[in-house]
């Protein structure tokens, strides 16, 4: 079968997509809010320079950055969005000096007129662009400037005697020369999203965030891509039924042989080396979803945990740090475990030495896994100095761990690559009719080291526009991209070696499903780029290309049903039922990636809905139920899958799987359903009522009814807990032998094969 076409396509849009995304890209960057070289006061004073600026990113990052609270509506949900909290304080501040200059006690105390006179004041003195790109000087007037004064000492106070509120401890920041490098940049940061680029009436961050003091509201473009996001959606998910309608039905999976044809198989060395992976990935699950909970806790109780006074080792900004690091690294883990188990098994071709390498690896892995987890604590706790970039934390979600840490695990990754190319070559050598698949599994394996590298894009002094371009390039492009498209080439081995499914059926489902998905996801990276000092073709591209992602999602339930009746296929053959639970994963998946990445997705991508809900606790409903439910359930059932296929003839205790499963699907519906949600909703409400700032404070925030919806987390949590101890037991006893049935025979056509009495799976 030729698959030609297929080929041309996702060629012609990878290729499409990237330039775009490069252009685009280098116009972000080189139109970035300028960093001045002084700040000065009208009558000639220098507040600070721009070293200072650059110097405050740095003690930003070094505290945990993204991690404890947020910048332009990226990072953490305790405390408040330091930009825009920034821009209200020292927009409140200015007034109060205007009013009682005039006489008032302050400027609440004015009557309407007055009040809007001031506010139209207040925008004209705050959005006007004072930059002079010659000097590289901005100057400012003098009521801001001693607002600058003010706000110093006021964030002084909250880092370095804590706020329970905001879950910082006492003493996260003493150092009075770094409390005020800090200042500057929160000063930046406002002042990037306060203040007009030269030549428009929109400020840098497209008025972002939202605030009334200063007229900022959404832009023209940001109404009308919506719009046109919408009408997108509907079009595409209209095309795609269209097409799928016209297409001739045909079987798409075949029947399933009479015997496991995995049984009698003997894993390769490599391969039974994989296990020990996969006991460090339910070990690292079991720890992340701890850490989610302490985290999740602080959100009521700032400086403890149920009373214990646990920030004082442990606060807030590292267990998120770790939470969200421990999550990538083992979900990453099950995924490239799978791919060294697969490439032996597709090429049946076991190279010299390979063990050794696997090993090797695995030794690589517990070296960056501990290593920066260490890391992060002491540089989060201002024990490193400045080494804190290299060795401690960087301060960006989803790459938080040192520049050290990021380098041996790219050196790492290639290593893997290295793996995968020696067991597939023979394969691709040979020309058999799932050389196609080998060559999207391979192009794939190429895309997961190469795509890590952008975020080595940026170094530590580097603009904050500019790492967050990179960033996302990471988030997005490797997370969400393209080891989905490498786990779907896995997934699709794993059923064509079981025979399920025939080779050119597989085939053309992935290469379609990958020209498809990414059309609309390489170019839809923009869509996290809306507000962060982007100009409006990134909000353009980001709007449509973010829609269209969505489209094929629409769909998703087709390959759900189509795994539910492989897992149904057990009448036709009894030992398809031993992998029964793997497949329920995969069916998890499927509607995770309808629910959590298509409607909670689109839910906030359109920029007007980003617009006042960037920043607030919508997102973590998608971030939980896509990050999680898609690839977090994908690398349990890619766990669970190749566990199983190490001992094909071993008789599982189900039970425990069976009562996990339900657990951790329920769990994270109901966290998402009775907690999360609610609680974002109300944020939306209050930022398009009072402003970004006011959604993002401690006065909304700790409001008895807000607390209440936090505390109601705790039932979809346990539930959630409950399922992962029980997956993790069960895994364990894969270990120790309490999981295997012994009582029980697995029985494959005339052939009875009896569990292994003291056997365990993996070397």
């Amino acid at each position: 079968m030729s698959y030609r076409r297929l080929w041309i396509a996702l060629g012609v849009v990878i290729v499409a997509s990237f330039v775009v995304l490069g252009i685009v890209g280098k116009q972000m960057i080189d139109n970035a809010p300028p960093v001045p070289a002084a700040v000065v006061a009208a009558d000639g004073r220098q507040l600070f320079d721009g070293e200072t600026i650059k110097l405050g990113q740095g003690v930003w990052q070094s505290l945990g950055g993204q991690e404890i609270g947020s910048i332009w509506g990226h990072g953490a949900y305790v405390a408040p969005d330091w930009s825009a909290d920034w821009l209200h304080r020292e927009a409140v501040f200015v007034l109060d000096r205007w009013a009682k200059a005039s006489g008032a006690t302050s400027y609440e105390a004015l009557g309407d007129e007055q009040k809007a006179s001031l506010r139209a004041r207040l925008e004209r003195v705050m959005r006007t662009n004072t930059y002079d790109a010659a000097t590289g000087r901005v100057t400012i007037d003098p009521v801001r400037a001693e607002a600058f004064g003010e706000l110093s000492r006021h964030y002084a106070d909250v880092f370095g005697n804590g706020r329970p509120e905001y879950a910082i401890p006492a003493g996260a920041l003493t150092d009075p020369q770094k409390q005020q490098q800090l200042a500057a940049f929160f000063w930046w940061t406002s002042w990037a999203a306060g203040t007009n680029r030269p030549g428009a009436n929109v400020t840098y961050t497209q008025n972002w965030p939202a605030e009334p003091l200063i007229g900022n509201a959404p832009t023209g473009p940001t109404l009308i891509w919506s719009v046109i996001s919408f009408v997108l959606l509907l079009a595409g998910v209209g095309g795609m039924v269209w097409y799928f309608a016209s297409q001739e039905r045909t079987v798409e999976h075949e029947r399933a042989p009479e015997r496991d044809p995995l049984l009698g198989l003997n894993p390769t060395p490599s391969q039974r080396a994989t296990a020990k992976f996969f006991y460090v990935v339910a070990a690292l699950w079991v720890v992340q979803v701890a850490l989610g909970a302490i985290t999740a806790h602080y959100g009521v109780e700032g400086s403890g945990f149920y009373g214990i006074p646990l920030d004082r080792i442990l606060p807030y900004s590292i267990t998120r740090t770790w939470h969200l690091q421990i999550g990538i690294f083992w979900i990453a883990t099950s995924w490239l475990a799978t791919g060294l188990y697969v490439a032996p098994a597709v090429s049946r071709h076991e190279p010299a030495g390979q063990r050794l390498g696997v090993n090797l690896l695995f030794g690589a892995l517990l070296l960056v896994v501990v290593g920066s987890l260490a890391g992060e604590w002491l540089g989060i706790q201002q024990k490193l100095g400045d080494a804190w970039f290299w060795f401690g934390s960087q301060g960006f979600e989803y790459v938080d761990l040192g520049r050290f840490w990021q380098i041996l695990l790219f050196v790492g990754l290639v290593f893997w690559l290295w793996l995968m190319w020696r067991a597939l070559r023979p394969a691709l050598v040979a020309r058999s009719e799932d050389r196609s698949l080998l060559v999207l599994f391979l192009v794939a394996s190429i895309a997961i080291p190469f795509f890590y590298a952008s975020g080595l894009m940026y170094g530590q002094r580097s603009h904050l526009v500019t790492a967050e371009y990179w960033r996302w390039w990471v988030v997005h492009l490797w997370v969400e991209g393209f080891f989905e498209v490498f786990a779907t080439v896995v997934i699709a081995f794993l059923f064509t070696r079981l025979k399920l499914l025939s080779t050119p059926n597989a085939t053309r489902a992935v290469l379609f499903s990958t020209v498809i998905f990414l059309s609309g996801g390489i170019i839809g990276t923009f869509h996290h780029l809306y507000f962060t000092g982007a100009g409006p073709a990134v909000l353009a591209l980001g709007a449509t290309f973010s829609a269209l992602e969505v489209v094929p999602l629409v769909l998703i339930g087709f390959e759900a049903w189509e795994n539910i009746r492989l897992s149904r296929t057990r009448s036709q053959a009894h030992w398809v039922g031993a992998y029964k639970w793997p497949i329920y994963y995969f069916v998890a998946v499927a509607f995770w990636n309808f629910v959590g990445a298509g409607l909670f997705g689109f839910f906030i991508n359109p920029p007007i809905a980003l617009y006042y809900m960037q920043g607030l606790n919508t997102t973590p409903v998608h971030g939980h139920t896509a990050l999680f439910g898609v690839y977090g359930m994908l690398g349990l059932g890619l766990m669970l899958f190749c566990l199983r296929a190490l001992r094909p003839g071993v008789a599982w205790k189900d039970a425990p799987l069976n009562v996990s499963f339900w657990c951790i699907n329920g769990g994270l519906a109901l966290m998402v359903l009775l907690s999360v949600l609610p609680v974002g909703l109300l944020q939306a409400w209050a930022s398009l009522e009072f402003g970004t700032w006011y959604a993002r404070s401690a006065e909304f925030m700790q409001t008895p009814l807000m607390d209440r919806l936090r505390w109601m987390r705790v039932i979809g949590d346990s539930i959630f807990a409950i399922g992962a101890l029980l997956l993790g037991w069960f895994v364990l006893g894969l270990v120790t032998g309490h999981s295997f049935d012994r009582r029980a025979e697995v029985r494959e056509g005339d052939a009875a094969i009896h569990p292994l009495p003291e056997g365990v799976a993996g070397d």
